[in-house]
């Protein structure tokens, strides 16, 4: 007969235990030191919620993988390696981020992202998105003066891949001759996908458009009509964004009431 999970646990005190042990509310010793009951029940607790049945072979499983790391933890104290700084360090920021994670998961817990500000931000994300996407190509340049040049040349036939190739600061095109591929204006910054809209096929911008990365020349090679994806597909990545900017502004609000002194380092807004 298979015990439910509480009623394993509930059992083990009286049936697997000695009494000694069962008063001490542990599931195993190893040297006289006790395994504590506690970490069986995470443990198995962690398994049903996977799904894992906890029966008597789980469960011996279990308390076996706890005996053999007391026996290591035993013998990694008796070396002293628990009393060494790199060890007390790490051992530090485990904790710190253990608790930093649990709490970031209650707060996600206890603050879900609603459906109807998902769909505000699906509506967004769609207004975004456009209606076309773009296949271009482009040079980035340093300065203003080196795009205007590049842009004389190409008015002097040049040819725009072999340019690109030449020139151009873009580690992810500069061999491909400049090509971008396929993309909608939500996937570039603003001047950049501004400047592409209003360009024809096959022509090039005829003045230096400029971003934070540098200055550019762009090639429009084609476009076309493109759908946004369904709510549903998107729901879930949307939902995981709109979380993300709720920790974010958690920070930033714990940031603000604190005080924080740091000297030397320029903090974090």
């Amino acid at each position: 007969m298979k015990l439910t999970t509480s009623a394993l646990i509930a059992a083990l005190a009286f049936s697997v235990l000695p009494p000694a042990m069962a008063a001490d509310n542990s599931v195993a010793t190893v040297n006289g030191k006790p395994i504590k009951q506690s970490l069986y029940d995470y443990i198995a607790k962690e398994a049903s919620s996977r799904g894992q049945a906890v029966d008597d072979n789980v469960k011996n499983v279990i308390i076996n993988k706890l005996i053999g790391s007391e026996l290591i933890y035993q013998e990694a104290q008796r070396t002293g390696l628990d009393k060494q700084p790199d060890y007390i360090a790490k051992e530090d920021l485990t904790r710190r981020e253990l608790l930093v994670n649990t709490f970031l998961q209650d707060y996600i817990k206890k603050h879900p992202v609603s459906e109807a500000d998902t769909k505000l931000a699906y509506e967004k994300y769609k207004q975004e998105l456009g209606d076309k996407e773009y296949n271009a190509r482009h040079i980035l340049v340093a300065t203003e003066a080196e795009a205007k040049d590049i842009i004389a040349q190409l008015g002097k036939g040049g040819d725009f891949a072999k340019i690109a190739k030449e020139k151009s600061k873009d580690p992810g095109s500069q061999e491909k001759g400049g090509e971008l591929g396929w993309f909608s204006p939500a996937g570039m910054v603003k001047p950049f996908s501004d400047a592409v809209a209003k360009l024809q096929k096959g022509k090039y911008t005829t003045a230096p458009v400029q971003t934070q990365f540098g200055w550019h020349v762009i090639k429009l090679e084609d476009s076309r009509s493109t759908q946004a994806p369904s709510y549903d597909d998107v729901k879930d990545a949307l939902q995981k964004q709109l979380q993300q900017r709720h920790l974010e502004k958690l920070l930033t609000d714990l940031r603000s009431k604190a005080k924080i002194e740091a000297p030397g380092v320029t903090i974090a807004k």
